[in-house]
């Protein structure tokens, strides 16, 4: 009973005790930021077509507005250089077809008399294949420079920062002392 009186006693001491742990003051109107927000660039989801657009309309003007300047000479590298093959072996080939073709006329005093009839036909079948196979190699690049420019805009709004790692780790074993080698994936918050 004496054990109940003083459980009693306690509960009224401290339900009759006014705390005033925090003063009542008037709080600003605070707004807080997003963190789960990016501070970067949103998202243009037209950019990769703009690219594109772009490379198709003039070789490397896509690369250009990706801001990677680096890769226009290699496409104007790659399409001139197969553009300037496309043109040398059509010159050539259209050279030895004019001269097969005079002889058939019977003409014989040309720059290539000292070539029979049958080296003049392989030499048309050569660089007519040669032709062909340049014309096929511009309109590869030039694909290829739009397929780049739209991939590249496309990659560049991924986030990439450190938050997402995936690095080589070596690391010694604790019972035999050898290194082990892996991978690791870190992704923090």
């Amino acid at each position: 009973m004496k054990q109940l009186l003083y459980i009693g006693f306690c509960i009224l001491l401290l339900n009759t005790t006014t705390v005033f742990a925090q003063a009542t003051t008037a709080v600003p109107n605070v707004t807080v930021k997003d963190t789960l927000k990016s501070t970067s660039n949103d998202i243009d989801p037209l950019t990769p077509a703009k690219a594109a657009f772009f490379s198709a309309i003039l070789p490397g003007l896509g690369q250009a507005y990706n801001k990677k300047y680096w890769k226009i000479p290699l496409v104007y590298g790659a399409i001139g250089t197969s553009l300037y093959f496309y043109l040398d072996s059509n010159k050539k080939y259209h050279q030895y077809r004019d001269a097969y073709k005079r002889r058939l006329e019977g003409y014989s005093d040309d720059d290539l008399s000292y070539l029979d009839d049958s080296r003049l036909i392989a030499a048309q079948k050569v660089y007519q294949r040669n032709r062909d196979l340049s014309g096929l190699f511009v309109i590869g690049f030039y694909v290829l420079n739009i397929i780049d420019a739209n991939v590249d805009a496309a990659l560049i709004q991924f986030n990439v920062d450190e938050n997402l790692t995936v690095r080589p780790l070596i690391y010694p074993n604790d019972v035999t002392f050898k290194a082990n080698v892996g991978l690791t994936l870190n992704y923090s918050f």
